[in-house]
């Protein structure tokens, strides 16, 4: 799902014409008609009416009646208070005449009525409760969305010169967010981009992807070297996370035309979409452990530089995506279905592994799986607001590495 959101139509006048008007008062009848739907008590009127029929034609005196409380009882889940007590006072009604149409004995008359007035109280009660339930829900997803914003900022559908495209989903419906992160910012250095996986779940998770969002967007502009970025991150994280909690990440930069550098810190690798339709897993040569954990294992992460020419693409993705299982407990193969969806448009192409993904689980992701994935376009390039600028002399006149080189967060080179 591309994030971009356009909002250029806003304030365009809209002109009346013949073609849209038809359609412009079907969408409005049948919105009006979904309103009449949820604000009328259709179904409870309906039942209440057939128990009524049905014992008026049987001639069973009271037998029937009773079940007029299903009205109300049935309104209290799709109705408000106002709306169970009008049901209630209609069943009330219609018993009270059905009886003395009838001849029916006062005391079963009464029986009915309280019966119904019993069920019609406890039902207003119980749709008021549920309507505050609602309210509530609806302000925790209010927060949850304000959040999900906060921490992952959308992303346009064009940086530097690259198109973009992200999907994003929360194992937790509910949630909206997870311990998944993202972010994709253009710097002085280049366009910069991190994706990550957090250990564990629920707002600890929240919390340390908030911390390394918040320390790799601020790094990302003030250090020149990719390797200094994850540096700073990874100190970061070592003061603030507990002996057993780590992140799993990669982090990418475009510093200069034509080149890609890529750290890997114990993430899945990502996959390299050639100009020819090949993908090919970005395997990292000298693996590195996951952030918060370089104490432990004396460990430090390598930089890889690689080639990146116009049409190529990049996928970043979580672990929710790979480890996801069908029914028959086999992973989705990710490499085989972006060979199969790939296209010239980032959002086209993760839409279509989004709705395979979803496919192959059944309907419901049970971790959270981030996808994001940029594109270089061929030459002539599109228009892009932020370039990479070089920020020295020495940087402007260096070449490029050549693409086998490896350089680890103490400088040493391996070739």
């Amino acid at each position: 799902m591309s994030q971009a959101q356009d909002h250029g139509d806003a304030h365009r006048p809209i002109r009346p014409s013949s073609d849209r008007a038809v359609p412009c008062r079907a969408g409005a009848w049948r919105k009006g008609a979904a309103q009449l739907a949820v604000g009328t008590p259709v179904l409870p009127v309906l039942i209440i009416s057939v128990v009524v029929l049905v014992d008026f034609v049987g001639g069973a005196g009271m037998i029937w009646l009773p079940l007029l409380t299903a009205g109300p009882a049935l309104a209290a889940i799709t109705n408000g208070p106002r709306g169970v007590l009008c049901v209630g006072l209609l069943a009330a009604a219609l018993s009270t005449a059905h009886g003395s149409v009838n001849g029916v004995p006062g005391r079963q008359v009464l029986a009915v009525l309280s019966a119904v007035v019993a069920v019609t109280l406890a039902s207003a009660l119980a749709s008021t409760l549920r309507g505050r339930r609602e309210r509530v829900l609806a302000d925790v997803r209010s927060v949850a969305e304000a959040a999900q914003h906060a921490l992952l900022t959308p992303i346009p559908e064009t940086v530097g010169p690259f198109r973009v495209a992200v999907r994003y989903s929360a194992a937790a419906a509910e949630a909206r967010i997870g311990g998944d992160l993202y972010a994709l910012v253009p710097t002085p250095y280049g366009v910069r981009l991190i994706v990550g996986d957090v250990r564990g779940k629920g707002l600890p998770a929240v919390g340390t992807a908030a911390l390394v969002l918040g320390i790799f967007r601020e790094a990302a502009y003030d250090e020149p070297d990719l390797l200094a970025v994850v540096g700073r991150i990874e100190r970061s994280l070592a003061r603030n996370l507990g002996s057993d909690d780590f992140v799993t990440a990669v982090v990418a930069g475009y510093p200069r035309a034509g080149e890609l550098e890529v750290v890997n810190c114990g993430h899945a690798p990502p996959l390299l979409v050639r100009a020819s339709g090949d993908v090919v897993p970005v395997e990292s040569a000298h693996p590195a452990p996951p952030l918060g954990l370089r104490a432990l294992s004396g460990q430090v992460p390598t930089l890889q530089v690689l080639p990146f020419a116009e049409g190529e693409q990049l996928l970043l993705y979580t672990d929710g995506v790979t480890e996801a299982r069908d029914h028959g407990r086999a992973f989705y193969p990710l490499a085989e279905g972006l060979a199969r969806h790939v296209s010239d448009e980032p959002a086209r192409t993760l839409t279509a592994l989004h709705d395979e993904l979803l496919t192959h689980v059944g309907g419901r992701l049970h971790d959270d799986a981030a996808l994001l994935l940029l594109r270089k376009p061929p030459l002539p390039e599109p228009a892009a607001s932020l370039r990479a600028v070089p920020t020295s002399v020495s940087d402007a006149g260096r070449g490029p590495r050549p693409p086998s080189q490896a350089r680890t967060a103490e400088g040493q080179v391996y070739g």
